[in-house]
Order: C-alpha cells, then structure tokens, then sequence
C-alpha cells in the first residue's frame, strides 16, 4: 500500500514546502505552516488523448453576464449591479457582525424569482427559522443543515438551484481529506470543489468566511484568490451601522461601499450615509469641521473632530481613529512649517465620527483646519464644509469629482465651500449652477486657516 504523501502549507499565503518551517518563506509570517495531505496528481490530459480547445480571442463571444438583483440595493451596489451567474463570492466579517443576517435577507428577496438553496453550516434549521421570523421573511426557500462535502453536494445536485449560499466554509468538511472542519487543507479542497461546481452547473454561490483576530479571512490566502468577489462586512458590534467593502470583484468595482444600520428587524440599508456620519450642533464646536469624501461613485460628507491639549507626560500622544496616523503626522509637522503653528508639548486625539475610515487625502484640509481649530479655541462657520489634499510645501492640491461633493453637501444645507485654488477655478464656468453658495478657492496651508477661523 503506497504511503500518503503529506505536505506543509502556509495558512496565510498558501505557500508549500516538503518540510514544516516556523517562518514562511513567502510571506514572512511565524508559525503558518500546518500538514497537510498532497492531492493526487491526475494523469495529464496529453497521455489520456484529451485535447484541449484552442481558439483565437478575436472568435471568443463577448456577451454581457448574467447577473442576479439580489433585492438590497446597497449590496448590489457593492456587488457591481448584483450577483454575476457561475460567480463565487466570499463575504467575511467579525463574529455577530451580521453575514447570516445579510445573506438570509438577500437569499429571502433572490427565492422570489429564482431557486435559492441555503446550506447552513453552523446553525440548525429551527435557528434558521427562528432567525427568518426575527427577520419578517415571508419567502420561502430550500434550505438544510449540512456539514458534509458530498452531501451538499448531492444535494445541489437535486435541487439544481440558480443561487447556492454556503455558512460558513469553514464548517463543511471533505471526508476524504485529513483534518478538522476549518483547516488549511479542509478550506482549501471545500472551496475548490464550490468553485468547480459554480462554475460547471452556472451556479452563483455565495461563501460566508470567518476571519482571525487580525481581521484577515481565515484559512488558506488562496481562498480569496480562488473566488471571483471578496467582501468585508466591517463595523464594531457594539454600534449599529455597518459597512460593507469590496476588496476584490472580478465583475465590478472595488471602490464601492454599502451602508446599513443593524436593526431588530435586520440589516436596514441607509439611502444617505451622510446623516450617519457628522453632528448636527445648535453650536458649533471647536475641532469639528465638515468633509466630503468619494467612496467609489457616492459622495459622502463625514465629520473629522480634532482635541489638541496639554500633555502631561514626556513624550506627547499622538492618537488617531479613521484617519492613518501617519497622514495625521504629516498634516502637524505643514502646519508647523508653512503654517507656525507650534504643536510641540501637545497631545493630539484624532477621530472620523461614526467610525468610517478615510483613505482618500480630500480630507487632509479638514485634518488641517480641525486641528488648528481645536488648539485656538475658534470655530468654523456650521455651515463650511471643507475639501483639499494638502502638499509637503503647503499648498493646497486639486480634488476629483468637486461637482459631487457639492452637491451633496448643498443638498444637506451647507452653504459655505473652502476648496482648492484649482477647483474652484473649474466651476467658474457653472455660477448658475451654484447660485447661492460661496465658493472659496484657497492656494496654501495658510491661506486656508486665515478664511476659515473668522469665528471664536
């Protein structure tokens, strides 16, 4: 009897080696690489006579998707237009996030006009039901609790369902594989044998995924490169709204993000994350002040909020939440350079209300102006909403997608714009258009701060 072949794999990367290793050579981290049972290699196609199909690109057809509305607009939206048929999508998240909530929600909607099958994992089917009624679902749908590899699969077989959802991955498990359910080598054949059933049956499939204590998908790396869309429910629990990313999507953007509020009745979409995210004051505040970022094609406006105090320590704080600390380090040390505004003995407490992170440097004048704001005791006008990239030598940087921004600032009531030079320059041409609104247009750091603290 030939003796199994064993091989270890790096759970971060994927990464294969003949002999356990404590640090991966391909991704540098320390203790990744677990055993696990080598596949048998199949007899090449050119000694078992099948040919391959070769055809030249030009001949290849070109035909839109088929894509699946799932019924929740911001989740289409995320998606790229909804669900592509024969796709995989992985949807990741924290425990208690709300991945089962917002897959039964759009399983509920998809089983109106096509045939949806739900394999749950983890829960039983008096859960499921318990859950559904929590939800209001009225809908019916195929549903069963299963942990077995080939008895889901028989199962899809004989359902043929259009939609297959699967929670989670890591709870089903191939007998035929060595290893507990949730193991590099168990996550690994799982997702592979989903993915060649999507895409021989036309199936779209929907992979619910945990993830570690650092926030990365659990399991093997390649499981988010073998799926076609990787998404990230993302949100502290203890909150309510949440946020849902798109890292990868072979079928869409990636840039678009979906809002929801986690109510008693679900997962509840937000038309208008704006009012979400800044604070409505009968009196302005010092250290607050309003932005409007892009997060893919939507315009949102968030409230950065800024305290700068004496430290008592040796060293003072540098602390920032949405905002990468670097990028806070950077805007201090051009207000201290162009600007003279002296920061040294100060702690500085950076935070984006309502937890959404900023990536997008539109923001860096709002950064500036918070600050400043917060350290002189003087408020912005609570009708300014301010946007610009702030350069090394102080300057003030142009923006994409101005128009937007504005709009959907006035359509909140903001009047008042501080914008780059550039911009404001572009919108000469549109007075019609922004009738009403006072535009400024700013060149520098200090320019800036001189037109936006008249009060105080």
């Amino acid at each position: 009897m030939a003796k199994k072949k064993t091989l270890f794999c790096c759970g971060s990367c994927g990464y294969e080696a003949q002999k356990w290793m404590g640090r991966c050579p391909a991704c540098d981290e320390w203790n990744t690489m677990a055993e696990v049972e080598a596949l048998p290699y199949r007899q090449s196609t050119v000694r078992s006579g099948v040919k391959t199909k070769v055809v030249s690109l030009s001949d290849v057809s070109a035909a839109a998707e088929e894509r699946y509305v799932t019924g929740v607009d911001e989740f289409d939206r995320v998606l790229g237009g909804g669900v592509v048929s024969g796709s995989v999508v992985l949807l990741g998240g924290d425990p208690g996030i709300g991945k089962s909530t917002l897959l039964l929600q759009a399983a509920a909607h998809l089983a109106v006009n096509y045939n949806v099958f739900y394999a749950s994992g983890e829960e039983s089917l008096q859960q499921l039901k318990m859950r559904a009624e929590r939800l209001h679902i009225k809908e019916s749908f195929n549903t069963a609790a299963v942990t077995d590899l080939e008895v889901l699969l028989e199962s899809t077989e004989m359902i043929k369902p259009v939609v297959l959802v699967v929670d989670s991955v890591q709870s089903i498990y191939n007998s035929e594989i060595e290893g507990v359910p949730g193991s590099v080598s168990q996550v690994r054949a799982v997702a592979a044998e989903l993915i060649r059933l999507a895409k021989e049956q036309n199936i779209a499939v929907f992979l619910v995924g945990h993830v570690t204590k650092e926030g990365t998908m659990a399991g093997p790396r390649l499981l988010e490169h073998m799926v076609d869309c990787v998404l990230y429910l993302e949100g502290d629990r203890y909150h309510s709204f949440r946020i849902l990313r798109g890292v990868k999507n072979r079928f869409g953007s990636t840039n678009e993000i979906g809002v929801f509020m986690m109510e008693n009745e679900g997962m509840v979409e937000v038309a208008n994350p704006s009012h979400l995210f800044i604070t409505r004051r009968k009196e302005q505040a010092a250290g607050a002040v309003i932005t409007a970022i892009m997060e893919g094609t939507r315009p949102l406006l968030v409230e950065i909020q800024s305290l700068v105090a004496p430290t008592s320590y040796p060293a003072p704080k540098r602390t920032s939440t949405g905002i990468d600390l670097n990028r806070v380090a950077l805007v201090l040390a051009v207000l201290e350079k162009h600007a003279g505004i002296n920061f040294f003995g100060l702690d500085t407490f950076v935070n984006v209300v309502g937890g959404v992170r900023l990536y997008e440097t539109a923001g860096d004048l709002a950064l500036a102006l918070s600050l400043t704001s917060s350290l002189k005791g003087k408020t912005l006008n609570g009708d300014t909403v301010a946007v610009g990239e702030v350069g090394l030598t102080g300057e003030i940087r142009p923006v994409s997608r101005i128009r937007q921004r504005l709009n959907e600032a006035s359509k909140l009531g903001f009047k008042r714009f501080i914008m780059p030079g550039a911009n404001r320059a572009e919108l000469k041409a549109d007075a019609n258009e922004f009738r009403g609104l006072q535009l400024i247009g700013v060149d520098s750091i200090k320019e800036a701060i001189g037109v936006a603290l008249l009060q105080g």
